[in-house]
């Protein structure tokens, strides 16, 4: 399974797709008032919904369609970079590996802020 690096700012626009998804769920959605003519449209199959996990025990990333993946742990993937020959293919391996999982908690805490605020808004 091929992983790619996301970029510093692209989790944060993933999760606003998925809380405006998430509003649009809730009966009445941001408005407060449910409009008979209003249609709800799933996202798409492979928005994320969780993040599980922490980067030395390994991350879950779990999909509004049900799949998971499971990447491996930051050691497992730090360990595979060793294996480049050129030390610069090393370096730029090590760096996408920490931005990925950085990127991966960032977003794991995002998500639990946005789905305690749902759960607010809708108590």
């Amino acid at each position: 399974m091929q992983f790619h690096v996301i970029g510093r700012r692209s989790p944060y626009v993933l999760l606003g797709a998925v809380v405006t998804a998430l509003l649009l769920l809730v009966p009445g959605g941001a408005s407060g008032s449910p409009s008979p003519a209003a249609k709800i449209h799933d996202p798409p199959r492979k928005t994320i919904v969780r993040v599980s996990g922490d980067a030395a025990n390994g991350f879950g990333i779990h999909y509004f369609d049900g799949t998971s993946d499971f990447p491996p742990t930051d050691s497992e993937a730090l360990a595979e970079c060793t294996e480049y020959d050129e030390q610069v293919d090393r370096v730029k391996c090590r760096t996408q590996v920490r931005t990925w999982y950085y990127d991966l908690a960032d977003m794991h805490q995002t998500i639990h802020y946005y789905k305690a605020l749902l759960e607010e808004a809708t108590d």
